[in-house]
C-alpha cells in the first residue's frame, strides 16, 4: 500500500502540472475494477465496465473525479470480449484503462480491445481512436468598460455627482445636443469610477478558489519539494498530511461557494443566474457521443463523420 500511495501521489503532482489548455491521455494497467454501470459516477465514466468495483477501482474513480478526467473504455458499448483487457486462468476482467480530460471526450471516436493481439502474456491491447487536430478559434477582443456598477456604493455615487456637476459647469441648463451631454457623462464616469482592463478572465475551473486554498496548495508544494530533496519518513508524512488538508480545504471552499450561490438564486437578483445555470446544465446533459458511431447494413461500426452522415 505504501508503494501504491506513492504512485498515486506522484501521478497527482504530474497531472496537476499540465496546463489546462493541453491535452492529457493516460493509458496504463491500474490493476483495479471500476465496475459495470456508473451509478454515482456518471460525470467520469460510462456504463460499460466489467466486474464489480474493488479498492483499486475506487482509487481510480476518485482520481478521475479530482482531476476532471474520464475513463474512456467505459463509454463505448461493446461485446464483453472487446471490453476484457486481462485473461488468465479462466479469469476475465478489465484492469487496463485509457483516461482523458472530460472536455476532450467529444474528440474520442472509439475505444475497444483488439482480441487477436497480446501486449503481455495475459494483457490484451486496448486501442483508442481520437481526433488530435485543433481548430483555430478567433479570439473575441473585449473593450474596456466603465465600471458603472460602482454607483451602487454610496461614496462612489456622491463623488460621481460632484464631479459631474463641475463638468457641466454647475448650471441648471444642459449643453446643446444630447451627444455632447452623454460624452461629458461618460468622460466623468471614466475619471470617477474607472474602467475595466478589457482582458478576459481565465481559470474558470477554479472560480471557487479562495486565499486559504491557494495558501494550502503552496504549502503542499513546499512539502513536496522537501520530501523530494530529503526522502526521509518525517518529510513523507508531512507531505501526506498536507495532501489530506488540501483536499479538505477544497471541499470546504466548494461547499461555501455553492451555498452562497443557492442563497442568491432564491432572491430576485438571482433569476438571471438561474437561467444561465439552466442553459449550462442543458448543454452538459447532452450526450457527447451521439451520432459519433453507427452500424451499417452489415453490422459494421462506422466512426468517420462522412460515413456516419451517409448512413
Amino acid at each position: 500500500m505504501d508503494e501504491k500511495e506513492e504512485f498515486w501521489s506522484e501521478l497527482d503532482d504530474v497531472v496537476e502540472r499540465v496546463p489546462k489548455e493541453e491535452r492529457v491521455v493516460i493509458g496504463v494497467d491500474f490493476n483495479g475494477h471500476v465496475c459495470e454501470g456508473n451509478r454515482g459516477d456518471k460525470e467520469v465514466m460510462g456504463r460499460y465496465g466489467v466486474k464489480e468495483r474493488n479498492v483499486e477501482g475506487q482509487i481510480v474513480a476518485d482520481f478521475v473525479k479530482m482531476m476532471e478526467m474520464a475513463v474512456v473504455n467505459t463509454y463505448f458499448k461493446k461485446r464483453e470480449e472487446h471490453r476484457v483487457t486481462y485473461k488468465s486462468g479462466g479469469k476475465c476482467t478489465q484492469v487496463d484503462y485509457i483516461l482523458c480530460r472530460r472536455c476532450d471526450l467529444k474528440g474520442i471516436g472509439d475505444c475497444k480491445v483488439v482480441t487477436g493481439e497480446n501486449v503481455a502474456r495475459q494483457h490484451r491491447m486496448v486501442v483508442c481512436k481520437m481526433t488530435l487536430e485543433t481548430k483555430m478559434r478567433t479570439r473575441v477582443k473585449t473593450q474596456p468598460k466603465i465600471k458603472w456598477w460602482k454607483l451602487k456604493k454610496e461614496d462612489c455615487c456622491v463623488e460621481f455627482r460632484q464631479e459631474l456637476r463641475q463638468a457641466l459647469g454647475s448650471s441648471e441648463e444642459l449643453p446643446d445636443g444630447w451627444a455632447t451631454t452623454a460624452e461629458i457623462v461618460r468622460e466623468t464616469a471614466r475619471k470617477a469610477l474607472g474602467v475595466s482592463s478589457g482582458q478576459r478572465k481565465e481559470d474558470k475551473e477554479t472560480w471557487w478558489w479562495n486565499e486559504e486554498v491557494q495558501q494550502s496548495i503552496q504549502r503542499k508544494r513546499l512539502a513536496k519539494k522537501k520530501w523530494d530533496s530529503q526522502r526521509d519518513e518525517e518529510s513523507r508524512w508531512e507531505y501526506k498530511a498536507m495532501q489530506r488538508k488540501v483536499k479538505r480545504e477544497v471541499v470546504k471552499a466548494k461547499e461555501k461557494v455553492y451555498g452562497e450561490l443557492y442563497d442568491r438564486l432564491d432572491t430576485k437578483e438571482g433569476e438571471k443566474d438561474l437561467y444561465g445555470l439552466a442553459k449550462q446544465r442543458d448543454r452538459a446533459a447532452k450526450d457527447v457521443q451521439q451520432v459519433r458511431a453507427i452500424k451499417d447494413r452489415n453490422g459494421n461500426v462506422l466512426t468517420s463523420e462522412e460515413s456516419v452522415l451517409r448512413r
